[in-house]
């Protein structure tokens, strides 16, 4: 059956047109320890309406690209367009919404108004910035919470304003970086079902950072094994599981065979070495 359905898998459904194009990417940090190589060469094309996760051992430099797509970072060499433009430029462009690993919401503000922020920076009119909070928060499936603060919402829901307040402008990409790494496995697996269907319904394209290989195969079109730092791409592993899944899909051999991919491709490049 799941053969079958693998005909429909979303890669084979999206888009060709590039969001993300690096080309021989590579970052130095000068620090006073001397120079620090967090990126070497890594050349990626990341398609409209994918999700792709990028995985590897802690300081392999996931986050520092995130960050490099998002201007919050500079290249020491190489190519980095983001929507055909600089990062830069798709910074002011608002071209993608940001995710952190915690929440970040303040804690004097109300869930809508935590939501509404960037729409205010944005100068968005306050009946425009209300559609937009109340849509995303039905996105999200946090509607009634508006009038809550962060401190009355469990770790998940705080995570889902976050994402929220992240897709309230409407960008078409989405950064993420380990956003459930911090929940418990069951809260997790509720999350990573809903961003799935969240996903489904918004068509965005998504770059996922995360350490778990069960969550990286689970969400994704493509999976990108790092290397230890340096980071370098390792793999890049396409996925066959269907469009529809069900948690208990990681129980298939269509599955395991893909985890076991992304755990030999980590052992290969030396994942639990300093």
């Amino acid at each position: 059956m799941l053969d079958k359905m693998a005909a429909t898998s979303r890669p084979t459904e999206r888009a060709t047109t590039q969001v993300v194009s690096a080309r021989k990417l590579s970052l130095t940090f000068e620090t006073n320890d001397g120079p620090v190589h967090a990126l070497s060469n890594v050349d990626l094309d990341i398609g409209k309406g994918e999700f792709v996760s990028f995985i590897g051992p802690s300081g392999c430099g996931k986050t520092t690209f995130l960050r490099v797509i998002a201007d919050l970072e500079q290249p020491s060499s190489g190519e980095i367009s983001v929507n055909g433009m600089s990062p830069g430029e798709a910074r002011k462009a608002r071209a993608y919404g940001y995710v952190f690993q915690a929440a970040g919401l303040f804690p004097w503000r109300t869930i809508e108004k935590n939501i509404a922020l960037p729409l205010e920076i944005m100068d968005y009119s306050a009946a425009e910035r209300a559609e937009r909070v109340r849509s995303t928060l039905e996105l999200v499936n946090l509607t009634g919470f508006e009038k809550k603060y962060p401190w009355q919402l469990s770790g998940g829901m705080q995570q889902r304003a976050s994402i929220a307040r992240a897709l309230a402008f409407d960008a078409d990409l989405l950064l993420m970086d380990e956003p459930f790494g911090a929940l418990d496995e069951i809260v997790r697996d509720h999350l990573n079902d809903e961003l799935l269907k969240l996903w489904a319904r918004t068509n965005k394209t998504i770059c996922f950072v995360t350490h778990s290989i069960p969550e990286a195969v689970y969400l994704s079109t493509r999976i990108v094994v790092m290397s230890p730092r340096p980071g370098r791409v390792t793999d890049v592993i396409e996925s066959t599981l269907p469009a529809e899944r069900p948690l208990d899909i990681r129980e298939s051999p269509e599955f395991l065979e893909i985890a076991h991919r992304v755990r030999e491709g980590l052992r290969a490049g030396h994942s639990y070495e300093d």
